[in-house]
């Protein structure tokens, strides 16, 4: 009985991730924003390790961190001094740095479980993870919904959607903090150092067989949620961790696609 329930937690945290992931991930392989990811991914070290220090919930805690990063490079993101790559990479490193420096300072304790943060560990999910996870991917669909036009236009054709009337720096900053929300809410599942592959891996995958946004973002979610799914299989049959797993089935996803779209040319 508590074995069905550890594998229940399991599969909502990894599948509830993964839906929130999906439509995301386009837009991060459209926009080639995966270096955003992995700024906001290096960071969240810094939010875990105030979380631990402050005693508060650490998904609260790097999404308070994730925040701050995002609203700080879209400040800096039209800077005639410094390029976008240049303000990410100074966030991604700094963050990173002063998170170590933090945990260093809280060794020996029980709480403090490096791997964990770095890898993921899905084992360590609670239900009120669980209603996190699905309560903050909610909000983040529902927003994604209402901004789904903009931002689409804003991907295609900046210049035309400005012309067009779109508030292009508010609906990139909404993007920007929709993919805070869903770093802090996947830490937990793939780690800080595996989360950017949940959100590109699936989304580069549908790509070699859909053309139009609405199928690439059913598609990709699918793969998301099938990776987790083979992810968690194969961690239970080989003794994997779990983190490294998801990656790695979605790694396998992404080939296969490769080797079809080949074959089908």
């Amino acid at each position: 009985m508590i074995m069905d329930d550890l594998i229940l937690r399991m599969a909502l945290g990894g599948l509830g991730v993964a839906l929130v992931a999906g439509p995301l991930g386009v837009f991060v392989v459209w926009r080639r924003m995966a270096y955003f990811g992995a700024a906001l991914a290096h960071s969240a070290l810094l939010g875990v390790a105030l979380g631990l220090f402050f005693e508060v919930n650490m998904v609260f805690a790097v999404l308070a961190v994730a925040l701050a990063v995002a609203l700080i490079l879209s400040a800096f993101e039209d800077s005639p001094v410094l390029s976008t790559d240049t303000v990410l990479g100074i966030l991604a490193h700094g963050s990173l740095a002063l998170g170590l420096v933090v945990v260093t300072f809280m060794e020996g304790d029980p709480q403090l479980d490096l791997e964990a943060i770095l890898f993921g560990n899905i084992l360590a999910v609670s239900q009120e993870d669980i209603l996190l996870i699905y309560g903050g991917g909610a909000a983040v669909l529902g927003v994604m919904a209402m901004i789904w036009r903009p931002l689409l236009s804003l991907t295609v054709h900046p210049e035309l959607a400005r012309v067009e009337g779109v508030a292009v720096e508010r609906v990139r900053l909404v993007f920007l903090l929709l993919l805070a929300f869903m770093v802090a809410l996947a830490v937990k599942i793939v780690g800080l150092l595996l989360l950017v592959s949940l959100l590109i891996i699936p989304a580069a995958s549908a790509r070699s067989f859909v053309r139009t946004p609405g199928g690439m973002v059913v598609l990709a979610t699918v793969l998301g949620c099938v990776s987790v799914g083979a992810g968690l299989w194969g961690a239970f049959v080989f003794h994997m961790p779990s983190g490294p797993s998801i990656v790695l089935a979605a790694m396998a996803l992404f080939g296969l696609s490769i080797f079809a779209s080949r074959v089908a040319k």
